[in-house]
């Protein structure tokens, strides 16, 4: 009957007294606060300090509230688990509200952002946010409250401290759990970029291997028509009209690097697929390549290409390092780009 009651007043207050807009944005009991002081009806007032010991309400939103008894050290925190309750806020508009604990409902007053007041029996309990305690250690004193209930079947309270040392010290183990997890991790990664490296660097040589090998075999029938195959072209109407193209400074289009593929394709049918599979050129690279197997001199490469010719010669011991595995200068890659392929 008393249930039923306070369930027909509170819908009275929510319906006669709310002057709430729809567009004011609801207020929520978030966090932890303190109790600093209580007014009594008759007159006078006492005072609480979180040093000589106080309540402490945490509140998970509009639903449900934790209460302590806290007093806070120097070490941290001393709390001891009082209850968990329901609770439930009303809007009745300019900043008063009905609150109810587990349906009790008692007043409630916003002074400001940190501030509320709680009437009860007549006495107003002032509580003041501390986003301090609720940043620090909010998800363990839950925790407390639900293990509090769970062991102390006779109502006994036991008391428990939150070292801020600790606290530290924890993280200090956490951050040395992690960084120590990273550098595993990097190590590991380092580990397999260099068996990677080591299986792409013995592909190569068997791959280099086996050019040299097929060279060396050649029987000296298809030397000599390499070499006339060779000769004709260098001496054909297309690659003087390349060349005289590169004398005159014009730079080449997509269409024209399509024709020298073509005529490479044509003296050299194997130089292109032999290039490729050793290392992963980017364009700049393969082009340079290209222009070296057409006798192409470094400073010609560099006009065409419109790069100063420093450029064309780190290009091109640096693939030489790449692909060997070891320093090499620029005639020692051009050397090798003109012996493959053939």
């Amino acid at each position: 009957m008393k249930k039923a009651l306070i369930v027909w007043m509170t819908a009275l207050l929510v319906s006669g007294c709310g002057e709430t807009t729809g567009n004011q944005q609801a207020y929520l009991l978030q966090g932890a606060w303190v109790l600093r002081q209580m007014d009594y009806p008759i007159g006078g007032c006492r005072t609480y300090s979180e040093t000589e010991g106080t309540s402490l309400r945490l509140y998970d939103g509009d639903s449900v509230m934790y209460e302590y008894n806290l007093t806070r050290t120097a070490s941290g925190l001393m709390v001891t688990p009082n209850i968990q309750s329901k609770v439930t806020l009303i809007d009745k508009g300019h900043s008063e509200y009905l609150y109810l604990e587990e349906d009790d409902p008692h007043p409630l007053t916003i002074v400001d952002d940190s501030t509320i007041v709680i009437q009860r029996n007549g006495i107003l309990f002032t509580w003041v946010k501390v986003d301090d305690i609720e940043k620090e250690w909010g998800s363990e004193m839950k925790d407390i409250i639900a293990a509090d209930a769970w062991n102390n079947k006779e109502g006994e309270r036991q008391r428990y401290m939150l070292s801020a040392k600790e606290r530290q010290q924890a993280n200090m183990i956490h951050g040395f759990i992690f960084s120590t997890i990273g550098i595993i991790l990097i190590l590991v990664l380092m580990a397999r970029v260099a068996i990677d490296n080591r299986k792409q660097r013995c592909r190569l040589q068997l791959q280099l291997q086996q050019i040299q090998e097929v060279k060396e075999e050649r029987p000296l029938s298809v030397k000599q028509a390499i070499e006339s195959v060779e000769t004709t072209y260098f001496s054909s109407d297309e690659y003087q009209t390349l060349q005289r193209r590169i004398a005159t400074g014009q730079r080449l289009k997509d269409d024209d690097w399509s024709d020298i593929e073509n005529q490479i394709k044509k003296v050299y049918p194997g130089f292109s697929s032999q290039l490729r599979g050793l290392y992963t050129l980017s364009e700049l690279e393969y082009q340079v390549c290209l222009l070296i197997k057409l006798r192409i001199a470094p400073s010609d490469i560099a006009a065409i290409l419109a790069r100063d010719a420093s450029t064309i010669s780190t290009v091109r011991s640096r693939l030489y390092q790449k692909v060997f595995g070891k320093k090499g200068g620029t005639k020692e890659w051009d050397d090798f780009i003109l012996s493959i392929g053939t």
